[in-house]
């Protein structure tokens, strides 16, 4: 029989095997402490090598010297190209697109246009709203998504590019315009999707030749032939820009062990790193593949 009163009606009683809750923490701190007695002692210290080889993949890392900004020749190409006809640019993550449309953006807001700038995640759409808020002020920018609407009638709107379709084939059924000047379609490679891409292509073809477009992509292939689709189905120029070239921001991979040791997935030849095959041989390892 419960009792309430000061303790919430909370029971007093002490827990004893048979309670469901009782039990799932016995076992939980059971299976910690097996673990945690399994890591240490039968994980040996790196040797001097596999040290050298941490230092090689840690250096390096940290905040650079703050510099002037200087944009590359590709961005300002692109930014000159987009003053008259579409854009397609492709380059490496972390090599500066999301500038080209920021840029263009700052331009339209100037001039009281609009714009568009649509992406394939809720996720990245969220980030972009609040990066884009912070740049040109929360008046200025709204969001679109299957969750959020705020901020409609913003001269500048982030949203999903399902929103945007779906947009297009609003303004189609009802004869009107879609009320953008400008849009960006960011990972454009999504038009290559098995079950996605046919929103880009819908995307593409129906937005308005009036309504310039900036397509921004990683990872697109065969560029070239995708601008002169992108002109058959449009009726509009599509200038291609190509950085070409590895990553700026280089990616480094590594594999941290039961016993919290740094491994590089990767040798000084490129290949597999065998000093990590310990842990997923080693029997009784809570982290081998079954």
């Amino acid at each position: 029989m419960r009792r309430s009163g000061k303790g919430g009606g909370r029971d007093k009683r002490p827990r004893q095997t048979g309670d469901r809750r009782f039990d799932k923490e016995r076992r939980f701190k059971r299976d910690l402490a097996k673990e945690s007695s399994q890591r240490g002692p039968q994980e040996a210290p790196l040797t001097e090598r596999q040290l050298r080889s941490v230092e090689k993949l840690l250096s390096g890392i940290g905040v650079p010297e703050p510099k002037p900004f200087q944009p590359d020749p590709f961005q300002l190409e692109a930014l000159a190209a987009i003053e008259h006809e579409d854009v397609l640019v492709t380059a490496p993550t972390g090599s500066g697109k999301t500038w080209i449309a920021r840029e263009e953006i700052r331009r339209l807001l100037g001039k009281n246009l609009r714009a568009w700038y649509t992406t394939p995640l809720k996720a990245l759409t969220n980030s972009k709203y609040v990066e884009f808020s912070q740049e040109f002020g929360a008046g200025n920018v709204g969001i679109l998504t299957g969750d959020r609407k705020e901020n409609t009638d913003a001269p500048l709107i982030v949203g999903t590019t399902e929103i945007y379709r779906n947009q297009l084939f609003d303004a189609l059924r009802t004869g009107s315009q879609v009320s953008t000047d400008f849009v960006i379609i960011d990972e454009a490679h999504y038009l290559a999707d098995e079950d996605r891409g046919h929103v880009w292509e819908e995307t593409i073809i129906l937005t308005p030749p009036r309504v310039r477009m900036l397509l921004l992509s990683a990872t697109v292939g065969k560029a070239e032939e995708f601008a002169r689709w992108i002109e058959e189905v449009r009726g509009a120029r599509v200038h291609v820009v190509n950085r070409a070239g590895s990553r700026p921001v280089e990616l480094r991979a590594a594999y941290l062990s039961p016993g919290l040791q740094l491994y590089p997935l990767f040798d000084d030849r490129g290949e597999f790193n065998r000093d990590i095959d310990q842990f997923a041989t080693r029997r009784g390892n809570p982290y081998r593949r079954r």
